[in-house]
């Protein structure tokens, strides 16, 4: 774990039970929000920059229990 608030990819979808590319996949279509639950992280990376992001699990879980919650609720109705 990267300090006590942000995690690496691999660490946070461990934590939180998902994929790396569902992880992913969340970040770019706006469900995790950047500076809430992620952030980008440049750290030892040269150019061309493509940089990493790193999460904050505690308030990811909190985000993907919530729509994972709604969206049975709608499958459902």
């Amino acid at each position: 774990m990267l300090g006590d608030m942000w995690s690496s990819s691999e660490f946070a979808s461990e934590k939180l039970g998902i994929t790396e590319i569902k992880l992913s996949f969340l970040r770019e279509n706006g469900i995790l929000k950047p500076g809430i639950h992620w952030k980008s992280s440049p750290l030892g990376q040269k150019k061309p920059w493509k940089p990493k992001a790193l999460y904050n699990v505690k308030m990811c879980r909190e985000i993907i229990n919530k729509f994972y919650s709604e969206e049975n609720v709608n499958i459902a109705a």
